[in-house]
């Protein structure tokens, strides 16, 4: 992963955002969408055009069969009604320019029988399509509530942070999927986790709950943020088959300037300080979750100052391991670098759009991202001094507490 340039070292004030945090649509897609807002007078121009053609060219007689086109588009952008409309149009006008040529009565009823098949067929076909729509409709409105009961919305300050998310499932209609994330706030501080099941599909989310469910348990019950992991290890142990495991990373708050880590074989998270956007790598890699009987390396607890204006990125592979068109990942560093501002909210916004542009729209992995930052003191914003005598940010960040 491509590490985000160096600025200048020191405290600085998080700079504004540089570009809007809302969507931003590409020329093709708002060419495709106006495309598809067009498919619905489509019918209707094929069959006014057979008429332009007979009442200028006076050869409509000829174009009679491709007046079946219009209730058959129909079936695809129009309700039932509205196929019936347009076939009932098209008989009609062709009736007529087959009355003003005097074409002969068994072809013109030739041609109107075909019309009417055409437009019941078509018919039928808008109302499965119209009944297809429905059940999609429900299956979206169950899988929000599914996520909404999974990944419940992390609102914009939990304890002293201020909080942000964006979560991007690869399968669009599924809405969920096997990257994880909680925030919660306990009597130990404010504690989090990032994670990433194996595998996709069903099984995915049901290993996610397993573990989110878990960690909201343990979280509010265990003082040391490794029995967390613990406990949660201890869960996929007795539930996860052989070849299962989650890679996640557990933070936690517990005073003020001290910020704890766990990563069991997670992607390491950014912290922002000032400017700087550099990884915290692991001071010793442990397993994901799930595979800890297969090592004699236990998870360490790493701590890290944090303090006012810092900030923390948690996120999975399925962000970095983004691709654009040339098959280049993602720089999330950079991005990050970018689009840096004082409003969790804006940045992920912005980096979020940023990597949706990156892979032409739609991304073929789930992603999660959780940005946490501790916001400045009143009167502090303008100082620029580092609180807590903290200093700037270091490759290799952190030291080590001993394994869980």
């Amino acid at each position: 992963m491509s590490h985000a340039q160096q600025h200048g070292r020191g405290p600085s004030p998080a700079r504004p955002c540089l570009r809007r945090a809302g969507r931003t649509w590409s020329p093709r897609v708002l060419t495709v969408a106006h495309w598809a807002a067009c498919t619905t007078a489509l019918p209707l121009l094929i069959v006014l055009l057979v008429v332009c053609v007979d009442l200028f060219g006076g050869t409509g007689r000829i174009w009679l069969p491709l007046l079946s086109a219009g209730p058959a588009l129909a079936a695809a952008t129009s309700r039932p009604a509205g196929v019936l409309g347009v076939g009932f149009l098209a008989a009609l006008l062709g009736a007529g320019i087959g009355a003003r040529h005097d074409v002969d009565a068994s072809q013109l009823i030739a041609v109107l029988a075909a019309l009417l098949t055409v437009t019941l067929a078509g018919t039928l076909a808008g109302a499965l399509r119209v009944r297809r729509e429905r059940v999609l409709a429900a299956v979206r409105s169950v899988a929000e509530t599914a996520q909404h009961a999974l990944l419940q919305p992390v609102p914009g300050s939990v304890g002293p942070f201020q909080a942000a998310v964006r979560y991007s499932a690869a399968a669009a209609e599924a809405r969920i999927g096997g990257d994880l994330y909680a925030l919660v706030d306990t009597p130990f501080g404010v504690r989090a986790i990032v994670g990433d099941v194996r595998g996709k599909g069903l099984p995915a989310v049901g290993t996610a709950a397993l573990v989110l469910g878990v960690f909201r348990e343990a979280a509010h019950d265990e003082p040391d943020l490794r029995d967390v992991v613990g406990r949660i290890e201890r869960s996929l142990a007795r539930n996860l088959g052989s070849d299962d495991f989650v890679t996640a990373v557990v933070a936690g708050y517990p005073e003020p300037g001290r910020l704890e880590m766990v990563n069991c074989g997670h992607a390491p998270p950014l912290l922002i300080r000032g400017t700087d956007v550099v990884p915290v790598d692991p001071v010793r890699p442990a397993p994901p979750l799930g595979l800890r009987t297969l090592s004699d390396e236990s998870p360490c607890l790493q701590v890290v100052p944090f303090g006012e204006g810092d900030q923390l990125l948690l996120y999975t592979d399925g962000v970095t391991e983004a691709r654009d068109a040339g098959r280049e990942f993602y720089a999330l560093a950079e991005g990050l670098a970018r689009h840096l501002c004082d409003e969790p909210d804006r940045t992920l916004a912005a980096v979020h759009q940023d990597l949706l542009d990156h892979v032409g729209g739609r991304l073929h992995d789930d992603a999660a991202l959780l940005l946490l930052r501790m916001p400045l003191a009143a009167g502090a914003a303008g100082a620029g001094a580092r609180p807590h005598g903290l200093p700037p940010a270091a490759g290799g960040l952190g030291e080590r507490e001993g394994a869980a």
